[in-house]
């Protein structure tokens, strides 16, 4: 798809993320610098999950790199394949990995697809139950008539379909047939209470849980089972797997001995349920830090873990293998910067009439792309892999905004590029603080009066 291809409100969406120094959450096929190499492989991946296998892979790359923005563009693929997607930021306090049940309550409060926002589970969970009364009328007409008969049909299929799971989460089905069975009665709050069970979430009423014949909260050891009668719902609602990004796990290194040993282990334990077939439909996805693959208060701790993420990375980057467990992202240069600009220059124009657009071309240029590339980087170090966001953010708000708006605007003479500290990131302070450059952390990076993309 071309700029010229994008609807204005897509395009509206995507500038305004950049504008505001965020990833876009969707249209990144638009912003995909150097992941051309890695579509094969991913389009292997989905296809194999959409055909009932499972993956893992693990996602690598030092903070700026573009791990996030790597893991939603592979998102946006798997929608457009037929999967639903789930995003999970792992962190100590919020969602510890050591505790699946809570990894499985995040899963579906951002359950997405590509017709449903988060949470997608109400929808995905009523699309599930209107499939199988089909497959029941499909086969007796006669049921149609009769609500009792449908009803005990349903009933009896819900416990075929997840005969496995119910093996090891009975409560699973049980509690499906609970929300189902609230509906009927036209109990919507008990409706709602057991979904929410069903979804991992605790303290919920204990009388909507008797009423659905389940007890207590989900557990750590039930988190399992319930994400494989998840993966069966989905499935049978029409959907062909489920991309599960487990997003910055470099924070186990931050969390006491005790708790990241058993972290690691819980995450030795999901790769060898994905790669022993528990999980058909599921292509797990990790992302961290070379520090935390291989640093010694990370994956190194677990020997085990080790043997499963080992990938040789010794080559020169470019014969990577994009099929390895494992997958480098090497992070920008300044070269490719300017390729990213000139793509946002592009969908900026896009969006104008044939006038003003040749004025972005003519002022915004490749070389004036260089200039601000090279100029923000300055400015953190040299640290070009940091760059990107505040290049961004400072192109689209800072410059086309102001070439659109003002007809006397050049950049090169009009704009003196500041940074002020408080638009910064933990890491991009510190990568400006590395370079002790002449930075003041209270005001902007800049002298009054400067002219240009900034001073080097």
């Amino acid at each position: 798809m071309t700029a010229a291809d994008v609807s204005a409100a897509r395009r509206r969406d995507v500038l305004d993320a950049l504008r505001r120094g965020a990833v876009p959450a969707a249209g990144l096929d638009l912003l995909a610098v150097g992941l051309d190499w890695f579509e094969r492989s991913v389009a292997e991946d989905l296809a194999a999950v959409a055909s009932g296998g499972s993956v893992f892979k693990a996602v690598r790359g030092e903070y700026g790199s573009g791990k996030t923005f790597f893991t939603r563009w592979l998102a946006e693929r798997a929608k457009r394949a037929g999967l639903a997607t789930a995003e999970v930021q792992i962190s100590e306090n919020e969602t510890p990995l050591h505790r699946l049940e809570t990894v499985y309550r995040r899963l579906t409060e951002r359950l997405t697809t590509a017709t449903f926002p988060p949470s997608a589970l109400r929808q995905v969970v009523d699309g599930w139950f209107y499939a199988l009364e089909e497959d029941v009328l499909a086969v007796d007409e006669a049921a149609g008539v009769n609500a009792a008969a449908l009803d005990r049909a349903v009933g009896e299929l819900v416990d075929r379909r997840l005969a496995d799971v119910g093996r090891t989460a009975p409560a699973f089905a049980a509690a499906l047939r609970g929300y189902r069975a609230a509906l009927a009665a036209g109990d919507e709050a008990s409706a709602a209470a057991v979904l929410a069970w069903l979804g991992g979430q605790p303290h919920v009423a204990a009388s909507a849980r008797r009423a659905a014949g389940v007890r207590g909260d989900l557990d750590h050891f039930g988190a399992l089972g319930f994400l494989q009668g998840l993966l069966v719902v989905l499935r049978d609602s029409g959907f062909r797997g489920l991309l599960l990004v487990l997003d910055e796990v470099e924070t186990l290194q931050r969390v006491r001995s005790d708790a990241r040993d058993k972290a690691l282990n819980a995450l030795r334990q999901l790769i060898d349920e994905v790669h022993s077939g528990r999980f058909p439909g599921l292509l797990l996805v990790i992302t961290g830090t070379p520090a935390f693959f291989d640093g010694t208060q990370g994956v190194a701790r677990l020997p085990p873990l080790v043997q499963r993420l080992a990938t040789d990375f010794t080559a020169d980057p470019k014969f990577d293998n994009p099929r390895a467990v494992q997958l480098r992202l090497t992070g920008f240069t300044e070269a490719s910067l300017v390729e990213l600009g000139g793509r946002v220059r592009g969908l900026y124009a896009a969006g104008l009439p044939g006038d003003e657009a040749g004025r972005i071309a003519r002022l915004v240029d490749d070389a004036y792309l260089g200039e601000l590339a090279g100029a923000v980087a300055g400015r953190l170090g040299g640290r070009v892999g940091v760059a990107p966001r505040l290049f961004l953010k400072k192109l689209v708000a800072d410059v086309l905004d102001r070439v659109d708006q003002f007809e006397d605007f050049d950049p090169r003479r009009d704009y003196p590029l500041t940074i002020g500290a408080a638009e910064m990131t933990d890491l991009e302070r510190n990568a400006a603080r590395a370079d002790d450059i002449d930075l003041d952390l209270d005001g902007d990076v800049a002298g009054e009066g400067q002219a240009g993309p900034g001073r080097a």
